[in-house]
């Protein structure tokens, strides 16, 4: 869902059909170089915490690219297998909410190793390798229309949307909406550790979803608007951060932080090997994990952290970390186990045969092939 808006510009890179934005945050004073970022975040998140990156560095132009996920990994791995980054596809950070995707990037030695204060206060689960590096704490939520959907029925955990849907056939048959994890590259790692993180648990509500008729969407977006429009009225793991921005917006949401558990992805960064600014990567990637980096992040960007209280208007614990309820991605190679091609195929058919999904022609993978991945 690629959108040429004024001052950005579209490319199409030939033979692979990868669509990107382009925008252009010029210095405020004399240029002294030009820093690249490749991305799959969406620029009204990432644009509050480039300005004030640039109020520490105002001799920095920032030229801030926009993909979707499997294109930006598809792009990065081949100008790593290369050697080399022609000056017009350089990459100088780049950003990622498929983690799996940099872990692979790393893995392969795509990514350039960096010590520093701020890398050095991430906590074990944030960071892998000194290469990657988690910088937002995003929880997958419960996202609901309140005029459709009763207080009394609101789920506050999974066991209470089971319920929900047992007690209420009716009412919400073709009005639950979530990830097609075939296609999700983050609905998918959300599926995979709800399994673990609650096997039993999941397969009940996979099953009510079935029964219930789930109305699945590639990306976080289309079920922002497909809640927005009134077509469904709760979204199940959707992202915290997207919904919340909505809601900022004046989106008719609400937004429910699940108190049996709360998976939470962090979203990450690393410095490609072909990267042409170093020094000034590495400065972006430590303001991005710094306190002031992570305080423009709560207030303007992402809008949740790892230890203080929830945003207003969110129902929930009294913050992410509290009553043993927080669940992280860890960011290191148990993300490539996830992606195991068997593995993989075994959970994929047990999600569609539990909610009667066919097998979409051409299917993509939500791993490092995928046809498509999420970013609204």
């Amino acid at each position: 869902m690629i959108r040429c808006l004024a001052l950005l510009v579209c490319f199409v890179l030939a033979g692979q059909a990868v669509a990107e934005e382009a925008t252009r945050f010029p210095a405020s004073e004399h240029e002294r170089t030009t820093l690249t970022i490749r991305s799959a975040a969406d620029l009204d998140a990432m644009a509050p915490l480039i300005r004030d990156y640039q109020l520490l560095y105002p001799d920095v132009t920032v030229v801030y690219h926009e993909y979707i996920t499997a294109d930006l990994f598809g792009e990065i791995a081949a100008s790593c297998a290369a050697g080399r980054a022609d000056r017009e596809r350089a990459a100088d950070v780049v950003i990622s909410s498929s983690v799996d995707h940099l872990i692979k990037l790393a893995n392969d030695g795509c990514a350039r190793s960096h010590r520093s204060i701020e890398t050095g206060r991430q906590p074990d689960w944030a960071a892998w390798r000194n290469e990657v590096f988690g910088f937002t704490t995003e929880p997958a939520v419960i996202a609901y229309r309140p005029d459709l959907v009763p207080r009394e029925d609101l789920p506050q955990s999974r066991v209470e949307l089971v319920d929900l849907l047992r007690r209420k056939p009716e009412a919400y048959a073709g009005k639950i909406g979530s990830y097609d994890i075939t296609l999700s590259g983050i609905g998918y790692l959300f599926a995979a550790y709800d399994g673990r993180a609650a096997a039993a648990t999941y397969g009940r509500l996979v099953e009510a979803f079935g029964r219930a008729n789930l109305q699945v969407r590639c990306c976080t977006g289309d079920l922002i608007a497909d809640l927005e429009a009134g077509r469904i009225a709760i979204g199940y793991n959707l992202l915290g951060s997207y919904v919340y921005r909505a809601m900022r917006r004046g989106a008719r949401l609400g937004l429910i932080v699940p108190r049996d558990y709360t998976l939470v992805l962090a979203r990450a960064a690393l410095v490609p090997v072909t990267a042409r600014a170093v020094g000034d990567a590495f400065a972006f990637v430590d303001y991005l994990l710094s306190e002031r980096g992570q305080r423009v992040s709560r207030e303007e960007a992402f809008f949740f952290d790892r230890t203080g209280p929830l945003p207003l208007g969110i129902d929930g614990p009294p913050s992410l970390s509290a009553a043993g309820a927080f669940r992280p991605i860890t960011v290191g190679p148990v993300l490539l186990a996830v992606q195991d091609r068997a593995r993989r195929a075994r959970f994929l058919a047990e999600w569609r045969q539990s909610i009667g999904a066919e097998v979409p022609k051409g299917e993509g993978s939500a791993g490092t092939g995928g046809r498509r991945a999420e970013e609204p």
